[in-house]
């Protein structure tokens, strides 16, 4: 039987980390890749999250909450990609 841990990790910082990566990686891929490959390296950042996200509640060890976690970094890094991704969209837009 296994004992209970006495200060577990905070699930949160986990879910932060995917967040900052998701976002970094947004305004990299938005200000380094050609427009017509953008929405490409979007996907491949996104699934890097993914992966990241699984990674990092692995790390922190805990099988209570697993599943809300993931869909939580996942959730929050999509969200964060499509928003930057918005953003890149309607600087297009605009005339140079």
């Amino acid at each position: 039987m296994s004992e209970p841990a006495l200060a577990p990790r905070n699930a949160l910082g986990g879910v932060m980390i995917v967040w900052a990566v998701a976002l970094v990686a947004a305004v990299v891929i938005g200000l380094a890749v050609p427009e017509e490959w953008r929405v490409t390296w979007l996907l491949i950042g996104f699934g890097g999250s993914i992966l990241l996200s699984f990674a990092m509640q692995l790390w922190y060890g805990q099988t209570t909450g697993f599943i809300f976690r993931v869909a939580a970094s996942t959730i929050g890094a999509l969200v964060l990609l499509g928003v930057v991704s918005a953003g890149f969209g309607l600087a297009a837009l605009i005339p140079a």
